[in-house]
């Protein structure tokens, strides 16, 4: 004969304190995700309104107003070292991909979206900060945005 004896039911507010840390697990995982898709799918669009960056939670309109176009240029991070991340702040860094607001060595604030660090372009802002965009072909990129915005080519 065979007699069982159940288990004193422990207390359920134990398992109530892991569920925010597992929501926050979820959540984070989430954003990870969301980033690392972006590293194949984010897309910057030219436009006499300005910049737009797409690709993840960091996308935003920068205004034409507020380009300093006549300052951007294509760099080489792994030449120009100043212009290189130093910081995260609040992005994404995962393998070779940055994305979100970091300190670069200058001490400068940046928006980056780099994948490709001998591929960049380079944009100054009149708002504080600066955006790094890694993209196929630099000088069309800038040729781009010189022609949406009016701005002049010396």
């Amino acid at each position: 004969m065979t007699e069982v004896f159940p288990i004193i039911p422990g207390p359920i507010r134990s398992l109530w304190i892991m569920l925010p840390i597992f929501l926050l697990m979820v959540a984070t995982m989430g954003v990870l995700g969301l980033s690392l898709g972006s590293a194949r799918t984010a897309r910057f669009e030219v436009s006499p309104a300005g910049l737009r960056l797409r690709g993840d939670i960091y996308g935003r309109l920068v205004p034409a107003s507020a380009l300093r176009v006549g300052e951007a240029r294509a760099v080489d991070l792994n030449v120009d070292k100043s212009l290189a991340p130093s910081m995260r702040t609040m992005g994404t860094a995962v393998g070779g991909y940055r994305a979100g607001w970091f300190r670069l060595h200058n001490g400068e604030k940046a928006l980056l979206y780099i994948t490709d660090k001998s591929r960049v372009v380079y944009v100054p802002t009149t708002s504080g900060y600066s955006v790094l965009v890694s993209v196929a072909d630099p000088a069309e990129f800038l040729q781009a945005l010189r022609r949406a915005t009016g701005a002049s080519t010396s």
